[in-house]
């Protein structure tokens, strides 16, 4: 099971099929688990993917449409029901907290499941104690977007890190613990002179992935999609239907893919299918027409996040 993978919990839209449940996507981030939008049903969803609702870690609701939240109360009590006692932080869009109230109070002791994070600006997310928000040991940032009631997209941005290059380490004589007190420092003396880190490695840039959810096209879809390397994005209508998009608030699938390559995103993974199409094929073509590396996700599919550049 790969460390960094997207769980696929549900694909619809507003309106759920048989093969299809309402929205919701767990990311799985070095053993810490983030779900975004956990729409009705996402607590049985979680049950036949095989992940438990005490591995989630953060919830982040993109906006407050109920495809997208009614699910909370269920999840937040299952996990007390398995044993979890810390709560989780809520990351939210701050005009969103009325209905945030209302859904927690309909979790038995939502104060003790659930820790309310409402989001009023771009950037880093905070979390209750006021620090930067992180999901094993990534940032989680918002980005607003232009839907019909307030909404954001997320970002999950790793740290950037240094790859040691072997050739240049045993060119300064360095192996075994020397590297590990190199790393952790930046710099050693040795006896033939002082080496700095940046001397034997080269930056190795953070992986990203972006959650682009229901949303026109817009700026900020951009700047939330620029250089994922994973992006998860809403794909409601095909090209037939573009007129249903701008006035509904929603990407078409190859506004999707366009999205994708204008960022420089890696992987597309299309989600929140509109009901009207029992077959998905078209939308991944039409996706495809502008992007290379795209899937249309399946609800309990897992996409992996991709290997590092």
């Amino acid at each position: 099971m790969p460390d960094r993978e997207l769980v696929v919990l549900g694909t619809s839209s507003a309106v759920p099929t048989r093969t299809r449940n309402h929205s919701g996507h767990l990311l799985r981030w070095d053993g810490a688990g983030l779900l975004v939008d956990p729409g009705e049903g996402t607590q049985r969803q979680m049950l036949l993917a095989g992940v438990s609702a005490s591995s989630v870690d953060v919830v982040a609701l993109t906006h407050e449409h109920g495809d997208h939240v009614l699910g909370l109360p269920g999840v937040l009590q299952r996990r007390a029901t398995d044993g979890a006692t810390t709560p989780v932080p809520l990351v939210f869009p701050a005009p969103a907290a009325p209905l945030v109230g209302h859904l927690l109070g309909a979790a038995a002791h939502a104060g003790a499941l659930a820790l309310p994070c409402p989001v009023d600006e771009d950037g880093p997310v905070r979390g209750p104690d006021g620090e930067p928000l992180r999901v094993g040991g990534a940032v989680l940032h918002a980005v607003a977007l232009d839907h019909r009631v307030p909404a954001c997209a997320y970002r999950l941005v790793e740290d950037d890190g240094r790859r040691m290059l072997p050739g240049r380490l045993a060119a300064r004589g360095l192996a075994g613990p020397e590297v590990g007190r190199l790393r952790r420092d930046g710099v050693l003396t040795t006896p033939s002179g002082t080496v700095r880190l940046e001397e034997v490695s080269e930056r190795r840039p953070g992986q990203v992935v972006a959650v682009v959810q229901d949303t026109r096209w817009c700026d900020g879809a951009r700047r939330a999609a620029a250089g994922a390397d994973l992006l998860l994005c809403e794909a409601t209508f095909a090209d037939a239907e573009e007129g249903l998009a701008e006035p509904y608030g929603h990407l078409t699938a190859r506004q999707a893919g366009r999205l994708a390559r204008e960022a420089g995103a890696r992987r597309l993974v299309l989600t929140h299918f509109s009901s009207r199409y029992p077959d998905v094929a078209p939308l991944l073509a039409q996706a495809r027409e502008e992007h290379d590396d795209v899937v249309a996700a399946a609800d309990l599919d897992r996409v992996a996040v991709p290997a590092r550049r």
